[in-house]
């Protein structure tokens, strides 16, 4: 058996036993300039794009108003440029190529005022390096155009054993530049492109974006061999135009202006960008400063940030922005292939381009156009052709992206306690249920399910955007007293039917949930969100003739003071000093009429100087409030009024405003001839039946129904039963076709709610009892 003896892991040896001989550094050499020029090109032409980039704008710099772009193999076999600029002087060919030779920069402090593209005189050496590189150019003075071959940035002749010198040849004015084998001597970059269309792609995507830009010049990119243009735009389009022929009408058709400068920051900024109607998958920004097409991570941010209170969730702009700043503000010379810069006050710089664009998509945000497709009745959707038929009984493709999601075919199928049904074309729990048929009258019209015929007119009054501090304050209390499990109850839920008419309960579904909610609450809740999302945008209800304040007040008093006398019966209140009725309506009318040029401003309640009501706010299109609380309601405006403070007075008159809004209590249906009810002995009997309370409990939640003016003399006596079932049929209408949709539209669910909400049923609780029988 063999032993080794020789040393153990971990023992110290000597340095002449280790066989290591003494290394010394090594010296510092200078490269070769071969490689020198090679590293560089690699810095600067990263890819064919950046090599027609460099071309480009070399080509716009000669003052050319028309260039042509010829590519093939994604520009890795031929990238070619042509344009009618002023040429190249025939001296110059023999330096053309060679590093930092430039006609567009002499001393360094000339970078501070830079007013061209090029200006290191970079772009043709490194082309040159690692390509095979042809030069046809032409001047005005020169009788002939000149050819030029060039290989590491030298002449270099066309084919071995020929002159290197410039060649004379036919040409038109300007300069034509060919590169040919980009990287043929860099294998390991040639072999780093993945496909020659992706290529192609980012070459039209900078073509485009210079075509957009550059007004007065033709763009025109085809693939060589092809007669298909890829890109061409005439030297005569405007910049809307352009933008549609290269990014498509859908885009262009939905552009509005821009422009912003401030001379203290020292820059100019204009442009289009996309309103509201128009959202695309991820945002398209075509940014330009000091007309060099760049790129922004802060400016692009800052749109999309902008655009996220005006477009969907995943929606994204169209931006194109030109920025024109001092120049001595500006670096330019901070990347290779110049795609980045540095400016001064670049935060406000953004922030007042964002403004301005914020301005603009407010004043045009009056409108929003969605994509609608109606069904004949009987219908139905095939999930396998995935078409719909419209009502002129075309057949057309259903888009993608606003497509309702379907299960797949092979997905596995749900458990039943799982399932929602919420379809609108199956059959709702109501129509089970026998209607009960509304007593017979003279009129015609008090059955009728659409009482007021409302003519609506639109005036050309313009959007007011509100600035208020305390406005803003209110709606940012409102957004802190969020609930959010109850704001996504309402914001997905599907209206079951009315419940209680006169406790105003109505349940909804929500999910595999069954609620009961007080919608006197809700829409007391809805209504003064709504005054301060639309403060200052109020529809208005016009008064034909108008209406008498005083004669109003007078309604209203008198209803108050009998209420009161009604009810004060404790010793307390026998006690007390009468109240004089006799100065709320003066005292009321003169802080109304003091106030009329505020009312009408904020509110629209129009109110003349003679005391006469023209016009009260509309908030909601289609649906009209009991006119019998009017009188209440103006009464309340001005004891519960904090006239003093404008947060308060805000917050206040919105909190009236809604109450006024919010559905009034009905009484109970009168019973139909088929109940077995006992017969009512009188006509009185029954009226009194069918007569709201007398006790008057109005709150923010549940206002009373006040009498109208024919009404006053007698509080005993009510309308008659035909006039309230045409209202509740009217009601029933509004709640399940306006007010609900609306809830579920805007509404932000308020922690204050959750007393207005209840749980009554469960889907996967009721399973679970029934599991137990």
């Amino acid at each position: 058996m063999e032993i080794d003896t020789g040393a153990h892991r971990g023992t110290k040896r000597k340095a002449d036993e280790s066989n290591l001989s003494s290394q010394t550094p090594k010296r510092i050499k200078p490269l070769d300039e071969d490689v020198v020029n090679k590293i560089a090109a690699g810095e600067i032409i990263v890819a064919p794009v950046h090599a027609l980039k460099e071309l480009i704008e070399n080509s716009v710099d000669a003052g050319s108003t028309s260039i042509e772009i010829v590519v093939k193999d994604g520009g890795l076999k031929l990238l070619q440029i042509t344009d009618n600029g002023h040429g190249i002087n025939r001296d110059d060919l023999a330096i053309l190529c060679e590093r930092f030779t430039t006609s567009k920069l002499k001393e360094f402090e000339d970078l501070t005022s830079i007013g061209t593209y090029g200006f290191r005189g970079e772009a043709l050496a490194s082309i040159s390096h690692i390509a095979h590189l042809t030069v046809t150019t032409k001047t005005v003075d020169s009788s002939c155009a000149w050819r030029a071959h060039y290989s590491s940035g030298k002449l270099a002749p066309a084919k071995p054993g020929q002159s290197a010198e410039p060649k004379a040849t036919a040409g038109r004015g300007g300069t034509q530049i060919t590169v040919e084998d980009l990287f043929y001597n860099v294998p390991t970059r040639r072999r780093a492109f993945r496909s020659a269309s992706e290529e192609y792609a980012k070459i039209l995507d900078v073509v485009g974006r210079y075509a957009v830009h550059r007004t007065g010049v033709a763009f025109s990119c085809k693939k060589h061999g092809e007669s298909n243009m890829g890109i061409s735009t005439p030297s005569n389009a405007t910049t809307v135009d352009r933008i549609r022929q290269i990014h498509g009408s859908a885009v262009a058709n939905e552009l509005i202006e821009f422009g912003v400068s401030d001379d203290k920051w020292g820059f100019k900024a204009s442009g289009w960008t996309s309103n509201a109607n128009y959202s695309v998958k991820r945002t398209m920004l075509l940014l330009f400063i000091n007309h060099r097409a760049v790129e922004s991570s802060a400016i692009k941010k800052a749109i999309e940030q902008t655009y996220s209170t005006f477009l969907p969730k995943g929606g994204h702009p169209f931006t194109y922005l030109t920025l024109d700043i001092d120049p001595q503000r500006v670096d330019v010379n901070v990347h290779p292939t110049k795609r980045e810069v540095n400016f001064l006050n670049e935060d406000e710089i953004i922030e007042s381009i964002c403004n301005e664009i914020r301005v603009k998509l407010a004043k045009v945000d009056t409108s929003r156009t969605f994509m609608t497709q109606s069904l004949l009745p009987g219908a139905r959707v095939s999930l396998a052709s995935g078409t719909s038929t419209r009502e002129n009984g075309t057949s057309t493709a259903i888009d993608n992206d606003r497509r309702t999601s379907r299960r797949p075919l092979t997905a596995q199928k749900p458990y039943e306690n799982n399932l929602v049904r919420t379809d609108s074309k199956m059959r709702k729990i109501t129509s089970m249920l026998q209607p009960d048929q509304p007593p017979p009258t003279s009129d015609n019209t008090a059955t009728d399910p659409h009482p007021e015929d409302m003519d609506y007119q639109y005036s050309d009054r313009e959007p007011i955007h509100c600035r208020l501090t305390s406005v803003k304050e209110l709606r940012a209390e409102v957004r802190s007293a969020m609930h959010n499990e109850l704001t996504e109850v309402f914001a997905s839920h599907t209206f079951v039917g009315i419940v209680d008419e006169r406790r105003r309960i109505a349940a909804i579904q929500a999910g595999v949930k069954l609620f009961l909610v007080d919608y006197g609450m809700v829409s007391n809740e809805y209504f003064y969100q709504l005054g301060l999302t639309d403060f200052g945008n109020f529809g208005s209800i016009r008064f034909e003739p108008p209406l008498s304040i005083n004669h109003l007040l007078d309604v209203a008093v008198a209803h108050e003071q009998n209420t009161t006398n009604a009810s004060d019966t404790s010793a307390s209140a026998a006690s007390a000093p009468p109240f004089d009725w006799t100065e709320v309506t003066p005292l009321v009318t003169r802080q109304l009429l003091e106030r009329r040029d505020m009312l009408k401003e904020y509110f629209s309640l129009d109110i003349d100087a003679d005391g006469m009501l023209h016009g009260i706010p509309l908030l909601v299109k289609g649906y009209m409030p009991s006119l019998a609380k009017l009188p209440r309601f103006l009464m309340r405006l001005g004891p519960y009024i904090d006239w003093t403070n404008e947060k308060a007075c805000f917050k206040t008159f919105l909190t009236e405003l809604a109450s006024f809004y919010v559905p009034e209590q009905l009484p109970p249906p009168a019973p139909s001839p088929s109940t077995h009810l006992p017969k009512p002995t009188s006509r009185v009997d029954l009226n009194n039946d069918l007569a709201p309370p007398s006790t008057n409990t109005n709150t923010d939640e549940s206002p009373a129904i006040l009498p109208t003016a024919s009404e006053t003399h007698n509080q005993n006596q009510t309308q008659p039963a035909g006039e309230n079932e045409a209202r509740r049929i009217q009601l029933h209408r509004t709640l399940e076709n306006i007010l609900f949709p609306a809830f579920r539209a805007r509404l932000v669910a308020t922690k204050g709610l959750l007393k207005g909400v209840v749980e009554v049923a469960n889907l996967k609780g009721l399973y679970r009892v029934f599991e137990r029988c």
